[in-house]
Order: C-alpha cells, then structure tokens, then sequence
C-alpha cells in the first residue's frame, strides 16, 4: 500500500510518519511538503533512506504535481496546513490559501485518482471557545463556531472535504484533536516554547492572566488514533481526539515545567493577551473510544516530563530552529518581555 502523507515534514506529520514505516514496513510513503519555517527536514533523518520513504518538495496548492503524486496513493492523510493562531492573526492570507485552497486541489485529484481513503486531520479550535465554568465538552455534534483566521480556515477545509463525501462519494475521514504535544515541535508552541526558553535561561511569557484552559494530546497518542480511523472508522464519519480527563490552565502548564526543571516562579512574564483568545478547549473523545477503542496510554504529567526530557537532550536541534527570523517574530509577538 501507498500512503500519500502531506506536510509530513511538520510537527505531527513527521511523527506520524516514524510511526507509520516503524509499524507498517512493508507500505510506501510518500511525504509532499512545502518547508515552509515549521517544517523540518531533520525530523525524518533516521528514515531519509529507506527505500519505501520518498520526499517531495512542494505545494499542496500545486495541481499539476498533486495530480502526479497521487496517481501512485492509495491513501491520502492530509496534515499539511498552517496552524499558529497568533500568526493567522498577523497574515490571515497565508492560511486561506492553504488550508482552504491547498484541502480543495487535494480533494480534487484525489476524487481523479479514485484514492481509497482521504483522511484529513483538523482541531479543535473550529468549536469556539466555552467559558472556563462550563462543563460542557466539544464533540462530534457541536456546531462550528471559529473564533480566529486560523480555525475559521479550518472549518472551511472540514466543510469541504465533508462536501466531497456527500456530493461526490469520496471515502473521507476526518479527525479534530487538541493541542499536540511531544518530541519535533517547533519552539513558538506553548510548551517547546516555555521549555526551550527555561533551557535558555530565558523568562517565559504568558498570555493574559494563564487561565486559558487546553485539551492536551500526545503527538503519538494521536498517530495511533489516525492509524485506528484509517484501518477501523467509518467512511464520512469524524473522530475527536483527545488527551485530558480533567481541566488544566496554560499557567498550570507553565509551573510544572517549572517544576520538572527545577527553576521557580520568577521566570514566569505575563503578556498583553492575544485578540479573541479563547478561553477554553474541552473534548469529549469518547466516540473514538467506545467505537475504535482508542484512549491516550499514559498520564499527562508523565508524557509532559518525557517531552521536556526529549528537548533537554536534543539542544541542537531546537537551538537552530531559534534563528534571527525566529527572534524577530518573537520579539513582535512578545513585545512586553
């Protein structure tokens, strides 16, 4: 089998990818991504040479190659897109045409080619945002209602490829998860963030009062969930995928990397918060639990000390990702420290 995996290069993509050839050793991969700042090429290094990887440099917005990769898919798993809010605020442009263009010229030929399975990967952030003394969760039933450039793009690609299903008959899944966490995340991210600028001996900035609350999902609790969807779920069917149990505030994050690294409060900075800050993400996953029997492996703390673990261990590789074009956003984007 052949898997076409777009932005395999990012965060989550490339994770997925480790995940995939190390459990599937027989199956083809294919990895189209741009590179933009957030891919990365070192995180796929140990797999660079195997024979069943191969790497595309390229556009999802590319027809013209689009067409020619996935003629060779059986499957598409669809991760490429951009994903920091705080930039969407800054350059909404950059977002559309990719999450919303990008998702339509993939669909497109993947409609041509009569690929098996087109799974896209999405958020949370497409729900709103609930008050932080509401109980309530999002799941599969919750009406859209995104709060900033990025989920309203989103939104717009989990529409479209919904579209292709009913119109079309396309054999499409999609996944929202939560935030991500784990090893290969770029440091403009909470906790790489926090925990590259502790390594640093930096302060850490916080938006707002900290008490925004997160769902929190480990990168390769996730994999095995879209390996589950891909293998098990429903055709036309969504999943929401997330880690937590209980409710955690981004200040409550902060203090136990603190912890974990040994450093106290006075590290801690609060910022001017961000426009349209949500203020709470709560998933309910218990669709993908009762029906695929999928859950997350192990606790949150433990799983937050084996991430720190991983950056502390692998300094240069975030070190190089913490360039000049890096400081320069950092300081427009934190402007207070």
């Amino acid at each position: 089998m052949t898997i076409l995996v777009t932005g395999g290069s990012g965060f989550i993509g490339s994770n997925f990818i480790l995940y995939w050839m190390k459990k599937y050793p027989a199956d083809e991969v294919i990895n189209l991504d741009k590179l933009t700042y957030a891919g990365n090429p070192e995180n796929l290094k140990s797999v660079e040479n195997e024979k069943n990887y191969k790497f595309v440099r390229g556009d999802i917005c590319n027809r013209e190659l689009v067409d020619k990769l996935m003629k060779d898919a059986d499957i598409v798993c669809h991760f490429a897109a951009e994903s920091h809010v705080d930039r969407s605020i800054k350059k909404p442009s950059a977002f559309m045409e990719t999450n919303i263009i990008g998702t339509h010229v993939l669909l497109e030929s993947a409609l041509k080619n009569k690929v098996k399975k087109f799974h896209h990967i999405s958020t949370d952030e497409v729900f709103g945002s609930l008050e932080l003394d509401d109980k309530s969760k999002f799941s599969e039933e919750t009406a859209y209602n995104p709060r900033s450039p990025y989920a309203a793009s989103k939104a717009a690609s989990d529409h479209l490829v919904r579209t292709y299903f009913h119109t079309y008959g396309l054999p499409i899944t999609i996944t929202n998860c939560s935030n991500n966490f784990g090893p290969f995340q770029y440091p403009e991210k909470l906790i790489p963030l926090v925990v590259t600028n502790l390594l640093e001996g930096k302060k850490v900035p916080v938006y707002g009062d900290g008490q925004n609350i997160r769902d929190w999902l480990y990168v390769e609790d996730h994999c095995k969930a879209i390996d589950l969807v891909l293998h098990e779920g429903q055709i036309g069917e969504t999943y929401c995928v997330g880690g937590l149990t209980c409710d955690m505030s981004n200040l409550g994050i902060v203090k136990k990397i603190l912890r974990i690294l040994g450093k106290d409060e006075s590290f801690i900075t609060f910022v001017k918060d961000r426009p349209g800050h949500d203020r709470k993400y709560a998933v309910d996953w218990s669709k993908i639990k009762n029906e695929l029997g999928w859950e997350p492996v192990a606790d949150f703390d433990i799983l937050l000390e084996k991430t720190v673990n991983w950056y502390q261990k692998n300094e240069d590789w975030w070190k190089r990702l913490k360039s000049e074009t890096f400081q320069k956003y950092y300081k427009e984007q934190y402007s207070d420290i």
